[in-house]
């Protein structure tokens, strides 16, 4: 059983960045490909960035390639996700979970708002 817990979402001016991070328990977290995703007001749901298990591979939304990087670190049970060049779209309510995702895990995901 993983429980996921997002943080570091906050208001951003357009061009900014932020370092989201999801705490994992639940001694099987390395043993996961982890994922983030957000959610848009009015939007459904959608894929943002997913890391293996060991951290060696990486898969991007187009919409987000080249300016998100995500990592994981298992000793810390903790996924990260780093924003650079922040947009107005890229506001939406941000989710990690395992990839592909897994209904029970969804957590109440952190709020990233930029402004222009």
């Amino acid at each position: 059983q993983v429980q996921l817990v997002e943080s570091g979402g906050e208001l951003v001016q357009a061009g900014g960045s932020l370092r989201l991070s999801c705490a994992a328990s639940g001694r099987t977290f390395s043993s996961y490909a982890m994922g983030w995703f957000r959610q848009a007001t009015g939007k459904e749901r959608e894929f943002v960035a997913a890391i293996g298990w060991s951290g060696g591979s990486t898969y991007y939304a187009d919409s987000v390639k080249g300016r998100f990087t995500i990592s994981r670190d298992n000793a810390k049970n903790t996924v990260y996700l780093q924003m650079n060049s922040l947009k107005p779209e890229d506001t939406a309510v941000y989710y990690c979970n395992t990839n592909p995702p897994f209904g029970p895990y969804w957590g109440q995901g952190t709020q990233v708002t930029v402004s222009s």
